[in-house]
């Protein structure tokens, strides 16, 4: 017996349910006799027209579909394509008449898994073409989705490597280490970085933020970190960047919602004194002699909120010997530690640096320790994409 409605159920269900799509009685007949002689348990509804199929296929879900090419309602290669477009997921055999193999061919060109000529077809033929076609069909999307997926892990890549550039720095007594950890579950967040040393030999760092995840954010933030190293090394004021940076935020972003927050810090040539602009910002960690937050505009704004702010350049006297550490929110946003719902906050980063046996070495292994306690204090990986920047001076610092 043929069932002509059904509600939709469990994909498992769909994979032993066939859609008959032939207007010809007889014909439906010989392919229920064909079946069941071979002892298939397919379970077959069957459709009259095209119209009745696509409608079918709307409201449920099928492992295989039987077409017939000459239906009362379309011919040949456009019944194919119109049964696709409702389903592009369903296997697709066509049935051709004895004088039209060329249709069938054609068919299975434009899609279909497989033709089978009316009257040259038996039970044990016609079972076994079936699960074929079903099985080339699930290689065929799990390699149409390999391809998708390594498409997009390469664009991916690229973003991130425009977020993540390479430090642009020639002083050889300078130490920068740049680290980067995305959201748990993502390949790409929207923090972006930058370090570029001026001719005059002062170091420019960026950090910063575009709020949400994602690649337009991540492209906004390629976009932010490209323009601020093109005014860098145009010279720009160091006061102006901020705002030009904002600007050009309002004029790239697709939202008005969408803001970036930012730290700007100028490291001078003499090394001894540094300017900070903090955009609703964390400020950057001295952790040298005593790990310690820099002081910073608590009033600061995002840059994109309206009406556009105004950034305060704050002069900071640097000792002789330090180290600078920049990072994003990310890495704060974690949990104290195991069963402890409060946030490890900045206070909870300055106890982790203080006690870390490695705050006396080299910046990449300080850098790295750090990320490794604050994520041991969360018992996972963290809930947001991380950004850290450690400036040293000298490079050997002991």
């Amino acid at each position: 017996m043929y069932e002509t409605e059904r509600l939709e159920e469990p994909a498992a269900r769909s994979e032993s349910r066939l859609l008959l799509v032939e207007d010809d009685d007889g014909d439906a007949l010989i392919v229920e006799d064909l079946l069941d002689l071979a002892g298939s348990d397919f379970e077959i509804v069957r459709a009259r027209s095209l119209k009745q199929a696509r409608d079918l296929l709307r409201r449920n879900r099928f492992g295989c579909v039987l077409l017939d090419l000459g239906l009362p309602d379309g011919q040949g290669l456009d019944v194919v394509h119109a049964l696709l477009d409702e389903a592009s997921d369903v296997a697709v055999i066509c049935f051709t008449g004895l004088d039209d193999e060329r249709s069938g061919a054609a068919a299975v060109a434009a899609g279909a898994q497989d033709y089978l000529v009316k009257g040259q077809v038996d039970g044990e033929l016609l079972s076994r073409a079936i699960r074929y076609a079903m099985e080339r069909r699930r290689a065929e999307e799990q390699s149409r989705q390999l391809y998708a997926s390594e498409v997009r892990a390469g664009e991916y890549a690229r973003l991130e490597r425009g977020l993540l550039p390479l430090t642009q720095t020639r002083d050889p007594a300078l130490g920068v280490t740049a680290r980067y950890r995305p959201q748990a579950g993502d390949l790409l967040g929207a923090d972006f970085y930058d370090v570029v040393e001026a001719p005059d030999g002062r170091v420019f760092v960026l950090i910063g933020g575009v709020a949400g995840h994602g690649p337009e954010e991540a492209a906004l933030g390629v976009s932010l970190r490209v323009a601020w190293r093109a005014l860098v090394m145009a010279g720009v004021d160091p006061n102006r960047l901020l705002p030009v940076l904002e600007d050009v935020l309002i004029r790239e972003r697709r939202s008005d919602e969408i803001f970036v927050q930012a730290t700007l810090c100028v490291i001078d040539a003499d090394r001894l004194t540094a300017h900070l602009w903090l955009a609703a910002h964390l400020p950057p960690v001295l952790l040298d002699p005593v790990p310690t937050p820099l002081p910073g505009d608590p009033a600061s704004l995002a840059l994109g909120l309206l009406p556009p702010g105004a950034w305060r350049g704050r002069k900071i006297t640097l000792p002789t010997r330090w180290r600078l550490l920049f990072y994003t929110d990310g890495l704060v946003e974690g949990s104290r530690g195991h069963g402890m719902p409060h946030e490890l906050g900045v206070p909870g980063l300055l106890d982790l640096a203080r006690s870390s046996r490695v705050i006396s070495d080299d910046g990449a292994d300080v850098v790295d320790d750090l990320l490794d306690r604050v994520q041991g204090a969360h018992g996972g990986e963290l809930p947001d994409d991380v950004a850290v920047i450690a400036v040293q001076w000298p490079r050997e610092f002991q």
